[in-house]
């Protein structure tokens, strides 16, 4: 993508500094980024097919209480942004029951939320519901590292998060990851603010103009305990 559409699909205002950063970078820059970028991809694949083969157990065993448990399929699927804006179909494991889930994803989840099912409680503390997100990275949807992957039409303090935020839709110019550095700082769960908000976008903005391996395996290990103590689901 060329460096004029790249300015059009971030919607960058004067104000927003940080990220302009990303479209005035030297062309060996952007060479080496691209390379790392690719190397990126490469990792991806690898991680992902070998979670997918070592959890196998784990995978087999969710699937079987989701589906012994509650009425409806064992997985839940829903169209995220990607990147460039371009919209894909995430999976998960079901959590929710059937006839209260909303599938367009605006409810936001609350504490205690009354549409989650008993195992569905247990598998979003400990993110095993979103173990079939692997199968996303492997199609090249996502990535393991990189900013969430949020519904479309998005709320935050009542309002959609791009008029909340107007720089928002800039974090889709790499592909969304399982985890991220929004994550392992501590922007999970609701929204309580808009402070909130802008911070879980700010993150993602620098993971951007940051990125390097060295910080996706450094995140990724972050991500390890907060998902061991149960507090890494969002």
């Amino acid at each position: 993508m060329s460096d004029l559409g790249v300015s059009t699909m971030l919607n960058i205002g004067a104000d927003v500094t940080s990220t302009t950063v990303l479209l005035r970078r030297p062309f060996a820059e952007r060479k080496t980024k691209a390379a790392a970028f690719a190397l990126k991809r490469g990792m991806d694949i690898a991680v992902a097919a070998t979670l997918l083969l070592l959890l196998s157990p784990v995978l087999l065993a969710v699937a079987a209480a989701v589906k012994l448990t509650s009425r409806g399929p064992v997985f839940f699927a829903q169209r995220r942004w990607g990147r460039g804006n371009a919209p894909f179909r995430l999976y998960k494991f079901r959590s929710m029951y059937v006839d209260l889930q909303d599938n367009s994803g605006i409810a936001h989840t609350v504490q205690n939320d009354p549409r989650v099912t008993a195992v569905g409680r247990f598998i979003r503390k400990y993110s095993l519901d979103e173990l079939p997100q692997l199968i996303n990275v492997l199609k090249g949807d996502m990535s393991l590292v990189g900013p969430r992957a949020h519904v479309l039409g998005m709320h935050a303090m009542g309002v959609r998060y791009e008029d909340l935020v107007p720089e928002y839709f800039a974090r889709h110019i790499v592909r969304p990851g399982m985890t991220g550095l929004a994550q392992v700082r501590g922007f999970r769960g609701e929204i309580a603010d808009e402070g909130h908000a802008r911070g879980r976008v700010a993150c993602d903005l620098e993971y951007i103009r940051t990125f390097s391996l060295w910080q996706d395996v450094k995140i990724m290990v972050l991500t390890i305990p907060a998902v061991l103590f149960g507090y890494a689901a969002v």
